[in-house]
């Protein structure tokens, strides 16, 4: 007995050491993107506002770029790591981008002042948070058993928004307690060193998922390894029933995908009308997510608060920590029980339209209330209150709508021929995107007096309502080898899709090339 809870406690241990790969994202968003706000930062920087009063865009394009740098480098990280996955190994894979990550942080830290170094080690530590963000989800993913699979990779999530948090409470700490100076944002920022760092000495006595292996055709070690995480003899039944699942689902993958060139499958997407459906919905979920407001709000929400009324350095800051939790317990909520209880399409379509609702009370409260309350606040104290609720209320929107929805339908929709190609293209999609509007929205605060920017995001949720929900079906509880009988009519019929899960369906294995789609 005693034996048995150590190895399921092996299992326990190499969930969380594999999860910490969603700080280095969470903390940039967090604890990064609030650091830049303090005094001593800026010092170093030259972001103080009295230097730049005569080129306020310049301001807000110096700010944009040591934000946004770093998701440019995600953006290219998480291609990398669709490279490296396969290559090295998912665990590999995972130690090399937490050494990526490592040393740009750590040039971050002592760039002292010099802008191109900061920008430079912005880059090259987002190629490490970028590819955590593809091999820590991947890796969870093949380690779990299938019942549990969600809940398993929802726990990257939720770490990776539990840091985002915390991040907003250590600046806050800062700012209250140590004196003015670079010592100030270094800690801040070195933070992450210390779970990451025993995370990272910790993995070596981990062993890669018991699917890569097998996929190597290091059978034995793959059964040794899973036995392990199963915490039950090689020999059991339950676990030679799961390895066979995995050495079939291995031998498919090499059956199907044959040796097809990801050109000859870019075009089997652009000729079968499932599949191009499903490539489009997956870009199109991208570009809503992102934007719709996404990371844009969560890197300057210290700034939005500011804008919509709260006063005070620290003030903002624990506003900020509260709105990272707030993130953080829908989240919760959604990945642990609303997704399987009213549905991925629910969520998001309801998601998208409280953002909406937010997004246009803002643009309202930024361009009749603003200018007035900054001069005097008390008349329009209810409407500032409004606006900071508004903020809230967006953040709830978003945790059960696009922020994890977009994850779960690429994993779901695509055929196992085309979900690598459509999986890279989504991930890319989405640091870019990602990297545009954290690039573009101070400048946007300046040049669209800041409600113009509401008005804009709030179109895109307008948008992205009637399109997704038209196109998105309901994908709870379908299996994976049924999702082409989601896609088989009009586009704008989508959201009308049923599958019938009292028929019995069996799957035939495809010769490799051969597509059985309808095709236009």
């Amino acid at each position: 007995m005693f034996n048995k809870i150590g190895l399921r406690a092996y299992y326990v241990f190499t969930i969380l050491i594999i999860a910490t790969g969603g700080i280095p994202k969470g903390y940039d968003e967090g604890g990064f993107s609030a650091s830049i706000e303090l005094e001593s930062f800026q010092t170093d920087f030259n972001l103080l506002a009295d230097d730049w009063k005569d080129d306020p865009s310049g301001l807000a394009s110096r700010k944009a770029n040591i934000s946004s740098f770093g998701v440019l480098g995600a953006a290219f990280g998480s291609l990398l790591a669709l490279v490296l996955a396969d290559r090295l190994g998912r665990l590999r894979s995972w130690q090399v981008f937490v050494l990526l990550w490592a040393t740009g942080t750590f040039l971050q830290l002592f760039s002292s002042g010099i802008i191109g170094l900061i920008l430079f080690a912005r880059i090259w530590a987002g190629l490490g948070s970028g590819g955590l963000t593809v091999v820590a989800p991947l890796y969870l993913s093949e380690i779990a058993p299938a019942a549990s699979r969600g809940t398993i990779v929802s726990i990257y999530m939720v770490i990776l928004l539990s840091f985002l948090t915390i991040g907003f409470f250590i600046n806050y700490a800062a700012n209250s307690t140590m004196a003015l100076g670079s010592a100030q944002y270094r800690l801040v920022q070195a933070i992450p060193f210390i779970p990451v760092g025993i995370a990272f000495l910790s993995s070596f006595v981990l062993s890669d998922t018991p699917r890569w292996l097998a996929s190597k055709d290091r059978d034995d070690e793959a059964l040794l390894t899973l036995a392990r995480l199963r915490g039950s003899e090689a020999d059991a039944p339950s676990l030679s029933r799961e390895y066979r699942d995995i050495q079939d689902q291995v031998r498919n993958r090499e059956q199907t995908l044959g040796d097809s060139s990801t050109w000859t499958i870019a075009k089997e997407i652009a000729r079968s009308r499932s599949y191009r459906k499903r490539f489009v919905l997956g870009i199109l979920m991208q570009t809503v997510a992102q934007w719709s407001g996404g990371n844009g709000i969560t890197y300057y929400i210290p700034q939005i608060f500011t804008y919509a009324g709260v006063v005070g350095d620290n003030t903002s800051l624990i506003t900020s920590g509260a709105y990272g939790a707030t993130k953080l317990v829908f989240t919760m909520v959604f990945t642990w029980g609303l997704v399987d209880i009213i549905g991925r399409r629910r969520c998001m379509v309801t998601g998208i339209l409280l953002q909406c609702i937010a997004h246009i009370y803002m643009a309202i409260y930024m361009s009749l209330f603003r200018t007035e309350s900054e001069s005097e606040s008390e008349p329009n104290k209810s409407a500032s209150d409004a606006a900071i609720a508004s903020v809230f209320i967006y953040a709830v929107g978003w945790s059960i709508g696009l922020c994890t929805v977009q994850y779960l339908y690429s994993t779901e929709i695509y055929p196992t021929r085309i979900r690598s190609v459509c999986y890279a293209t989504n991930m890319a999609l989405h640091w870019f995107f990602q990297f545009a509007v954290v690039r573009v929205t101070p400048n946007m605060f300046v040049s669209l007096d800041v409600y113009g920017a509401f008005v804009f995001w709030a179109l895109v949720c307008a948008v992205g309502v009637v399109l997704l929900g038209l196109m998105a079906p309901e994908t709870k509880g379908v299996p994976m080898e049924r999702m082409d009988e989601l896609f088989m009519g009009k586009w704008w019929m989508g959201w009308n899709a049923r599958v019938d899960l009292k028929e019995d369906h069996s799957v035939d294995v495809q010769k490799p090339g051969v597509v059985e789609i309808e095709k236009v």
